[in-house]
C-alpha cells in the first residue's frame, strides 16, 4: 500500500449508530464488487422521493458516523439515498485504495439500476470531501442527473501542499483523486458546498474545482462554516438552493 495512505485514510471498523436510532427505515445491503471485495452499504428510502441520492463520505469513521446527516438530508431535501462504506471501513471488507473506491462506487451504482431499478435520469451524486473526487470519477464515467460536492478538494498533491508542504515534495503521490483533472469531463449540473472557514480543505481549492468545471454549476457559501460543521451554521437558503437544484436537475434531464 503506498506510503500515504496513512495519511489520506482513517478508516473504523466500529458502527456507532444505525438509520433506525435516528427514526429512518433502512436495508443494510452487502454488495459484491466487480473484483470480488463484499462491501456495506445503507439504502434509506424517503416516501414520494423523485430522487436517489447516491453518496460518498469523507475519509474517516464510517456510514454510522453519518446517521444523523441521513436524517437530515431525508426531512430536508426528501430523496431517497443510498450511503456506501468504502472497503477497509464498518462493515466492509478488503484494504481501502484509490482504485477500490472507485470500483466500490461503480459496485453500487449497479445494485441501485439492477436492484432497485433507479434510472440515471433520477440519479445525483454526492460526494463529501474525500468522497467527493469518487463522486466525480463517477460522474465522468456514468450518466446521472446531477452532482452535488461538499467540501471537494482539486487533487491529493494540492491537499498535500497545505497540510504536508515538506512531506509532500519528497513523496512520489501514487493516490492522486484528480479532480481538477477530470471536472472538464463532466457534463452534468454541478452544485459545490463550502465553507468559508475550512482548514480541512481550503475553500479556495473549492472555488479552483468550481472554476474549472463546466456550466450549468452554482457555488453555494456557508458562511463562517470550518470542514465538519457545515451543518452547525447552514440557514434554509442551504436546503433550498440543494432542493432546486436536484428539482431542476431533474427537469433539465427529462427534457433531452
Amino acid at each position: 500500500m503506498p506510503i500515504e495512505s496513512g495519511f489520506i485514510y482513517f478508516p473504523d471498523a466500529h458502527v456507532a449508530g444505525t438509520p433506525s436510532d435516528v427514526g429512518l427505515a433502512y436495508e443494510e445491503v452487502f454488495i459484491r464488487t466487480g473484483d470480488g471485495v463484499r462491501i456495506c452499504a445503507w439504502y434509506v428510502p424517503c416516501e414520494g422521493a423523485e430522487a436517489t441520492l447516491l453518496w460518498f463520505h469523507g475519509n474517516a469513521g464510517n456510514i454510522g458516523d453519518r446517521v444523523e446527516l441521513l436524517k437530515i438530508y431525508h426531512d430536508a431535501w426528501r430523496v431517497n439515498q443510498m450511503i456506501v462504506d468504502y472497503r477497509g471501513y464498518g462493515k466492509s471488507g478488503g484494504k481501502v485504495s484509490e482504485q477500490g473506491t472507485y470500483e466500490d462506487a461503480r459496485s453500487a451504482l449497479r445494485y441501485l439500476a439492477s436492484d432497485k431499478g433507479v434510472s440515471p435520469m433520477a440519479l445525483i451524486l454526492f460526494g463529501e470531501s474525500l468522497g467527493s473526487a469518487v463522486a466525480v470519477q463517477m460522474a465522468m464515467e456514468s450518466p446521472c442527473a446531477g452532482l452535488i460536492l461538499e467540501s471537494p478538494f482539486t487533487s491529493v498533491r494540492d491537499m498535500a501542499e497545505v497540510h504536508y508542504p515538506v512531506l509532500g515534495r519528497l513523496i512520489p503521490f501514487r493516490i492522486r483523486y484528480d479532480s481538477i483533472g477530470k471536472i472538464g469531463k463532466v457534463h452534468v449540473p454541478l452544485l459545490i458546498l463550502h465553507g468559508d472557514r475550512d482548514d480541512i480543505v481550503p475553500y479556495k481549492l473549492g472555488k479552483r474545482l468550481f472554476d474549472a468545471a463546466n456550466e450549468p454549476k452554482t457555488f453555494f457559501t456557508v458562511r463562517d462554516a470550518g470542514h465538519n460543521d457545515i451543518l452547525v451554521w447552514v440557514k434554509e437558503s442551504f436546503h433550498e438552493t440543494v432542493r432546486k437544484f436536484i428539482h431542476d436537475s431533474l427537469s433539465v434531464v427529462s427534457t433531452l
